[in-house]
């Protein structure tokens, strides 16, 4: 991509950098290179027209946010998070259309940078809307961010109680969206939303039962709640824990420890099989070596798993999961967790530190009666203290007051049901640790045959390609002779 002055710098070196953001390119244009590179065009000269790089609250007029016509808020029932278009809030008006614009641009861009690129279900809620509040040029634009210049970051439009004299304006509204998008408009009412959106999520206007009432500062952007309780929601963060709760721990954390340490000397041989592979996971080696299979590699903490906490539904009872966090500074860290939904989890330890170079395991239980579901989401978030801090919960608290935002690293993870069978990851049933002898002998003795498979199919290959070499040779120097015999038969002719 040419560097010149149509594009932001910084944007022509995240292309380079970022195969994930050209892959999404890719499949939004269907893997058709001219019309990829058409749209990144088109999109990188928009990014710098609306300096896109540079949008934060501080640029933008307060009233903007104020206003409560855009926000972000919720998750429908695939987990993709809500983006809110409250129409009746928009008043059309020319003069500040820019404004708006750029606050669109504002809200897609802190959301892509903070949730990596995850897509998002549009809501345009027009309950309660008439003509002054209907705007086809800021609808379109709006459009126009997710078809031209998002790639890969819609995944529905849901439209709430439409009004009749809106039918015509729709109309053109499908034109601008083209086969694939049309097939992402969802019209709705009270009565089928909750096809597409729980009721958990939906205002009461709507039909559901989310008490959340939009108001600015702070910015409304996640739902999550501080912290979780090692032993439940609790309305402080101070609030102590009872001694019978605290021994249960200590002797549950104490059994766990003392058959992690029975199984480790029987998974160090499976440990030396994929050592090259660990050591692409993370610098530091977990002390009781549970292997993920992916790994967030931030600033300050290694996490593992990268993305997704897997839990089990009510049938298969899989009600627990390891999160493990791996400082990579020199320096304690301390974290502590959030929840989107801190009625449901226990997370133990959920306000701690972690000491330098050394891992951290985090166990996330559902309590009774409760279900993981594809909307909760956890937000792990990270800081260094200083060395001579203490790592009390006194100091801790008053290291959370203090810190700048600007210094906290977050993380966020997502939750993901499995129905059936058990995924390969960090999911731990009630009695995970209690793993029979047996069970790890099997998987090194699979580990083996599979190395040993692996190792003959290379050999193969490498014979194969052996012969294919041969035969290339073979067939030039075959080709050379004819050529050659043909010479000299022309050349005694003539």
């Amino acid at each position: 991509l040419d560097k010149s002055d149509k594009y932001d710098s910084r944007d022509v070196e995240r292309l380079q950098q970022d195969d994930k953001w050209v892959e999404n390119y890719l499949i939004w244009r269907h893997d058709v290179v001219d019309d990829t590179l058409k749209m990144i065009d088109e999109s990188f000269q928009w990014r710098k027209e609306y300096t896109v790089n540079d949008l934060t609250e501080s640029v933008l007029p307060k009233w903007l946010f104020e206003n409560g016509s855009l926000f972000l808020h919720g998750y429908d029932k695939e987990g993709y998070k809500l983006f809110w278009f409250r129409v009746k809030h928009h008043i059309r008006d020319p003069k500040q259309q820019l404004e708006k614009k750029k606050l669109v641009a504002f809200w897609l861009e802190h959301y892509a940078k903070r949730d990596h690129g995850k897509p998002l279900t549009v809501v345009f809620d027009m309950a309660e809307t008439g003509i002054s509040h209907i705007d086809l040029d800021f609808v379109r634009f709006i459009i126009n961010c997710f078809t031209d210049y998002y790639p890969n970051f819609l995944t529905k439009i849901v439209i709430f109680e439409m009004p009749w004299i809106m039918n015509a304006a729709f109309k053109i509204v499908k034109g601008w969206l083209g086969p694939d998008a049309i097939s992402m408009l969802k019209f709705t009412n009270k009565s089928d939303v909750q096809e597409y959106i729980s009721g958990e999520y939906l205002p009461p206007h709507m039909g559901g039962t989310d008490s959340f009432k939009y108001s600015y500062p702070p910015l409304v952007d996640d739902d999550f709640q501080t912290p979780l309780c090692e032993n439940g929601p609790i309305t402080s963060e101070d609030e102590p824990e009872s001694k019978e709760e605290i021994d249960a721990d200590t002797k549950e954390t104490g059994e766990l420890n003392e058959e992690q340490n029975l199984n480790q000397k029987k998974m160090n041989s499976i440990e030396q099989i994929s050592k090259s592979e660990e050591t692409d996971k993370t610098e530091f080696k977990p002390k009781n070596a549970k292997k993920a299979l992916t790994t967030f590699k931030g600033p300050l903490l290694h996490i593992s798993p990268a993305e997704e906490l897997y839990f089990g539904s009510k049938e298969t009872g899989e009600k627990k999961c390891l999160i493990v966090l791996t400082n990579v500074t020199k320096n304690i860290v301390a974290f502590k967790v959030r929840t989107t939904a801190p009625e449901k989890y226990r997370v133990k330890p959920s306000n701690s530190s972690c000491e330098p170079g050394t891992s951290l395991d985090i166990i996330v239980s559902l309590h009774g009666g409760f279900a993981a579901s594809l909307q909760d989401r956890f937000l792990i978030m990270a800081a260094e203290m200083d060395q001579s801090s203490g790592a009390g919960i006194p100091e801790l608290t008053q290291f959370w007051k203090e810190v700048p935002r600007t210094k906290v690293m977050e993380h966020r993870l997502r939750c993901h049901v499995v129905e059936s069978s058990k995924p390969s990851s960090l999911t731990l049933k009630e009695n995970a640790f209690n793993i029979p002898a047996k069970t790890n002998e099997d998987l090194h003795i699979q580990l083996t045959r599979l190395l040993q498979i692996n190792k003959r199919l290379q050999e193969q290959i490498d014979r194969c390609l052996w012969f294919q070499q041969l035969s290339v040779v073979l067939s030039l120097l075959s080709v050379t002779v004819v050529a050659f015999c043909f010479y000299l038969v022309c050349t005694q002719r003539s």
